[in-house]
């Protein structure tokens, strides 16, 4: 019978519970996903919502109706599936999760062999077609689920990022935000000489301290709290699905995912030297500054972890860096992981043996921001030619890679339409100028407003 599946986005998909998704559209989904991969076997995740399990079965249902075999790695976060499809050599994997959504929402996110991106462009139309037709494959041997342990070996991966002989015993604020990374700083903990301050830690799909969301500033007070309670060297807190992962420094100041780029790149770049770095438009002064300082290569990239990573196997980058704190490793598959980052830093601050906020005061306040700025518009692209009419005569250089950017003399923005919700992003910066970024930041807003 053909279905109308209306929670396909860009890149995964992803809905409510259960009038948008539920066991019949992740059934449909999982076996559409056989068909259209021709897989053999699949790996399966899931993350701590209380609607990943019975999803995460109907998934399995329709993967093994096909003939797949489901390899099934348990409960954790998204990278689990990225590591497990490679790190198996699976012929694709899928992630039970929708992230940071609220809690009476779910997702799947989809990769094939090698861990390589499924989104619009590259698969996920085809997959909807086929669930939506129900073209079910029914195959006349069943798959089977088997039930295998990669947590061993995904730790140790890992932990190959680091030296662990030269990490000093630092003091870390982990904010899991109940959602999965609780569990992985469990299983690490014994293997590191870190003294862990647990906020939120256990898994509780009914989140009671909020959605697991530290992009919103009211989730982050109690990290920074915390922080200041214990005088940690620096906290981490993560989404829901832990494939992002946020930082404050010692003082508890939030620190924009854009500086944390240049740090990570700044260190690859020294044990990777002439290795490319790939960045996205929103923010990029001190990216270029920083990787060409050290030796790298720059490569611009579109926003979004489906365009990074193609881009990152495509030049063979050593990282990928966005400012919305993905961040990228071409030994970790080319994929992103929410808890390579938070190793790099805490080796970075033991190395140098300075503050995480010494680390990023300089490129700071050479380079102030103003983080990214979400607004609902009726209409994204009025949005955007607006301000290409309005500023495009005064720029320096314009560029279109994602959404427009304009550079000027000593301030720069990048205005781009959300690929998965319907608002425009804003994000500014200036050399070296907050009174110059506060004033352009609040025209462009003004903009903004009017349309709406």
């Amino acid at each position: 019978m053909t279905m109308n599946i209306d929670c396909f986005k860009a890149y995964d998909v992803r809905g409510r519970i259960p009038d948008q998704l539920n066991a019949e559209v992740a059934y449909r989904i999982g076996n559409a996903m056989v068909e259209y991969l021709d897989a053999k076997q699949i790996v399966l995740a899931r993350d701590i919502r209380l609607s990943s399990q019975e999803l995460a079965d109907a998934v399995c249902a329709g993967l093994n109706d096909a003939g797949a075999e489901v390899l099934d790695v348990g409960l954790g976060g998204t990278e689990m599936v990225y590591f497990g499809t490679g790190h198996l050599g699976a012929d694709g994997g899928i992630m039970v999760t929708a992230s940071h959504n609220p809690a009476d929402y779910n997702g799947l996110k989809l990769v094939k062999a090698e861990s390589r991106p499924i989104s619009g462009d590259t698969g996920l139309k085809d997959i909807r077609r086929i669930a939506e037709r129900d073209e079910r494959r029914i195959a006349a041997t069943k798959g089977v689920r088997q039930e295998v342990d990669i947590q061993a070996d995904y730790i140790n991966k890992l932990l190959s990022f680091v030296e662990l002989s030269e990490l000093k015993p630092l003091k870390l604020v982990v904010n899991a935000g109940n959602g999965g990374a609780g569990l992985t700083i469990d299983r690490i903990e014994s293997k590191l000489p870190f003294e862990f301050v647990k906020i939120h830690h256990n898994p509780d799909g009914e989140f009671p301290n909020g959605v697991p969301n530290p992009m919103l500033e009211e989730n982050r007070r109690s990290t920074i709290d915390a922080i200041r309670a214990s005088g940690a060297d620096f906290g981490i807190a993560w989404d829901g699905d832990f494939d992002r992962c946020f930082f404050f420094d010692e003082n508890g100041r939030f620190i924009e995912g854009y500086y944390i780029v240049g740090l990570l790149a700044e260190s690859m770049l020294a044990e990777n030297p002439g290795s490319a770095i790939i960045y996205d438009p929103r923010m990029t002064w001190n990216t270029l500054e920083t990787v060409a300082a050290h030796g790298g290569r720059a490569v611009l990239s579109k926003s979004g972890h489906s365009f990074i990573k193609d881009v990152m196997r495509r030049e063979d980058a050593i990282y990928g860096g966005e400012m919305s704190a993905h961040h990228y490793f071409r030994d970790f598959y080319y994929c992103d992981s929410g808890m390579v980052p938070w190793l790099l830093v805490a080796q970075i601050v033991s190395r140098s043996e300075k503050s995480l906020s010494s680390l990023v005061d300089a490129c700071m306040a050479r380079y102030p921001s103003s983080g990214e700025i979400n607004r609902e518009v009726p209409d994204t692209q009025a949005a955007i030619d607006l301000f290409n009419e309005r500023y495009r005569k005064t720029a320096l250089s314009v560029d279109e890679t994602d959404g427009i950017s304009m550079e000027f003399e000593n301030w720069r923005f990048n205005l781009r339409a959300s690929n998965t919700e319907p608002v425009i992003r804003l994000n500014v910066e200036s050399r070296g100028d907050p009174a110059l970024l506060s004033a352009k930041t609040g025209e462009l807003l003004a903009a903004l407003e009017a349309l709406r």
